[in-house]
């Protein structure tokens, strides 16, 4: 036998493999650690640790032919050791010991355990141990999650010899955060070549990954483990100045003084930088971070702009005045002034809100623009639309300043939508592009459009989470639009939280009357009314939420509280106006008079209201969209029904162009009150049966009519209507009412619903119907 050198870090097994190798040759072996004598295979355990003199004696020895096995650390550090391995090279070979892979850590935690072991337990040491037979032996036999006891004794034995720069630089590793080879010099202070020796060192002590300068994750665990608090402070605390000083992202250095708990004017400095540059990507996070500011002294100046931009976008209470914050920075009074803007808006004081942001430096006037022509000032809108913003604001403005023919306006919030995803302006936005398409795409009857922005909005985040209500909001308003009511009804499941925007206030409210409405449910009407009342006070609307007063106006006349939302009307008839009466938008306002008339009977008023609509649809043949001659169609036949004039014929086309743009609750509406109004029998029985048609919910898809025909408990089409409308809470008279049929009709329902799903009670027929209905 030549000589054989076996190297690898400590702990990569190169005793157990000199012993392997020693049973494999046979013949007399000798274990030595000094002066080479003797016959025999000689081995040699960790000449690296050996003197000169015997590590010069033993390259004479291997040049000599002396049988050899010899292990040894990968770093050679003195000439002795490198005549040593070039005398090795001549006539031996050098076998590097390398991590163990999967089947050699499941072998050697059966070893040491003495029991089998589960794939789960060696996938969990092997990352631990990154392969390294000691640190694997030490992981399998410690308790799991914790540091492992050997590892713990062992570093604090290494520790103890090892010089203290190193130490230093493998409690900083421990970190693991991953540092620049200069950020990691200035934190142990070690200096430009420090850590790379340093490094060398700890690689050969076994305590890195191989092949990479991380620590080994059961290494580094035990490391913190023996780590004192107050060590461990100093650690952050040097680590943070290093990040500081090397230029790092500031969140990163923040990070490491919170771990610290350091407050010291330098460490406010780092947590204000860090909530400015977090404050529109994650706002919750940079509040959290103005808030270490403030605790280690900041000024609160410096972070006014900054807390006022987190908070906005959270939905939580802002201070805007720059005067009660003692602002003296410019920039600090110029952000605050837009901020002031977009949450003047958020709680729907649109005038107020175009107001601010037209005074304020760009992009103010860009955002000013969506406001400004909400509230029918299109000439001001126009030249704020003039000045310097992201591209995405610019689109925005050109989208809005388009609302007047929906169709062309929406192509242009749908790219505006888009380039705000792909690079959001670091700015508080008063409304998205998102909600305003939604808004417009529903004013034309495209409602898919609007549930695909608004789903795009929810997914990307876009406005921030204080968007997020008003997102979710117009999500389920389009679908109820649509006659798909569940999204709403999830939604007044949700308590509003206190800090709700006094825009999603009126939304919700328009929502909740919305839904008592088309159930036939007084009470209902008469609670949302409790919460709408207040919101029409304020006087506040604009264009974009002409639909959503509807429900509101509607409400009214039908608790004979019309004249409390006739001022809101007026100012939205004078915004239409200014807009120069435009069709869609002047159609949907009439259209909510038309719809008071109707729940009033006032057959006066809708017979004037639908000759007015009738002349808007003469008058722009060619430029009105179809929804709004669905509308001014379904107007007269409206009109005529209410004065006892009913032509089946007209009204089953005018329900089916309503209908076909997306307004199935109107057009069954429309169809149950000319069947109730007109004499003749055959045709009652005609509208009454289109009326039942369209008050049955959307259907959801291919397949789903046969789903529930034999998946759903067996039930027909018709009793799955009804069981859905029972699991949705409604009585017998308010199901009756949507569906066009008696109250009796649907108890008859009910009863052969629990027969043939074996309930009892309503309770066991409620959580059967959760099961058996279930998407």
């Amino acid at each position: 036998m030549s000589v054989t050198v076996v190297v690898g870090v400590d702990g990569s097994g190169r005793t157990h493999r000199l012993r392997g190798l020693a049973e494999a040759a046979g013949g007399v072996v000798r274990w030595a650690a000094g002066p080479v004598d003797g016959a025999g295979l000689l081995i040699v355990d960790d000449a690296h640790r050996l003197g000169a003199a015997a590590l010069r004696e033993l390259a004479v020895a291997a040049r000599g032919g002396r049988p050899m096995l010899i292990s040894r650390r990968p770093t050679i550090d003195r000439p002795e050791l490198a005549e040593l391995d070039e005398a090795v090279a001549a006539r031996g070979e050098v076998e590097i010991l390398g991590p163990l892979d999967r089947d050699g850590v499941a072998r050697l935690v059966a070893t040491v355990t003495g029991r089998p072991v589960s794939p789960e337990t060696v996938a969990r040491v092997l990352e631990a141990s990154a392969g390294v037979p000691a640190v694997a032996a030490a992981v399998a036999v410690a308790p799991v999650g914790a540091a492992a006891p050997a590892l713990v004794a062992r570093l604090q034995r290494r520790f103890a010899v090892l010089d203290p720069a190193v130490v230093n630089v493998a409690r900083v590793l421990a970190l693991d955060l991953g540092f620049a080879d200069d950020v990691l010099a200035a934190a142990t202070g070690t200096g430009p070549d420090g850590p790379a020796a340093s490094l060398r060192k700890l690689r050969d002590e076994g305590l890195l990954v191989p092949g990479d300068d991380r620590m080994i994750p059961a290494v580094a665990a035990a490391v913190l483990f023996e780590v004192s608090a107050a060590e461990r402070r100093r650690i952050h605390d040097a680590v943070a100045g290093a990040l500081i000083a090397a230029g790092t992202d500031p969140v990163a250095a923040a990070v490491q003084l919170r771990a610290a708990r350091a407050a010291t004017p330098t460490a406010a400095v780092v947590y204000r930088d860090a909530g400015e540059r977090l404050r529109f990507a994650d706002p919750a996070a940079a509040a959290g971070w103005f808030d270490d500011a403030a605790d280690a002294g900041v000024d609160p100046a410096t972070t006014a702009a900054g807390r006022a931009e987190a908070n906005a976008l959270l939905g939580l209470p802002v201070e805007v005045d720059p005067f009660a914050l003692g602002l003296a920075d410019q920039s600090a009074r110029e952000r605050l002034a837009l901020v002031a803007g977009a949450v003047a808006a958020h709680q729907g004081r649109t005038s107020r809100a175009a107001g601010l942001l037209a005074e304020a430096v760009a992009p103010g006037p860009v955002l000013a623009v969506p406001g400004l022509v909400g509230i029918g000032r299109l000439d001001e809108a126009r030249a704020a639309a003039r000045v310097a913003a992201p591209a995405a604001l610019h689109r925005f403005a050109e989208g809005a300043l388009a609302a007047a023919d929906p169709e062309a306006a929406l192509p242009l919030l749908i790219e505006a939508a888009e380039e705000l995803e792909q690079a959001a302006p670091a700015v508080v936005l008063p409304d998205t592009p998102h909600a305003v398409a939604a808004v417009v795409a529903v004013a034309a009857g495209d409602v898919a459009s609007a549930e695909h922005l608004l789903g795009r909005a929810a997914a990307t985040g876009a406005g921030g989470p204080v968007a997020g209500d008003r997102h979710r909001l117009l999500l389920a308003w389009a679908r109820m639009r649509t006659g798909r009511y569940d999204t709403a009804l999830h939604e007044l499941e949700q308590p509003a939280g206190p800090q709700t925007p006094g825009r999603e206030r009126l939304l919700r409210a328009a929502l909740a009357a919305g839904i008592a409405r088309r159930r036939g449910d007084i009470a209902g009407l008469r609670e949302a009314w409790t919460g709408i009342e207040p919101l029409l006070a304020r006087r506040t609307a604009d264009l974009w939420l002409v639909e959503a007063v509807e429900e509101l106006a509607v409400a009214a006349a039908r608790l004979r509280r019309a004249a409390r939302v006739e001022p809101v009307l007026g100012l939205l008839d004078g915004i239409v106006t200014a807009l120069g009466r435009p069709v869609t938008w002047s159609v949907s306002l009439d259209w909510a008079r038309l719809h008071m008339a109707i729940a009033t009977e006032d057959v006066e008023a809708a017979a004037e209201i639908a000759e007015r609509l009738a002349k808007q649809a003469a008058g722009a043949p060619g430029t009105a969209g179809a929804r709004p001659l669905a509308q001014c169609a379904a107007a007269t036949r409206w009109a005529t029904v209410l004065a006892g004039r009913v032509e089946p014929d007209a009204v089953l086309a005018a329900t089916e162009d309503l209908h076909a743009v997306q307004l199935p609750w109107e057009a069954s509406r429309l169809a149950g009150q000319a069947a109730i109004r007109t004499a003749d029998p055959t045709a009652a029985r005609r509208l009454l049966e289109r009326a039942r048609e369209l008050s049955e919910p959307d259907d959801p898809g291919p397949g789903a009519a046969g789903q529930a025909q034999s998946g759903a408990g067996g039930l027909s089409e018709r009793e799955v209507t009804v069981a859905r409308l029972v699991l949705a809470g409604s009585t017998h008279r308010e199901i009756g009412a949507q569906l066009y049929i008696a109250p009796k009709t649907v108890e008859h329902h009910v009863a052969r619903i629990r027969g043939k799903l074996g309930a009892n009670t309503r309770a066991e027929l409620l959580a059967i119907l959760r099961e058996v209905l279930a998407d």
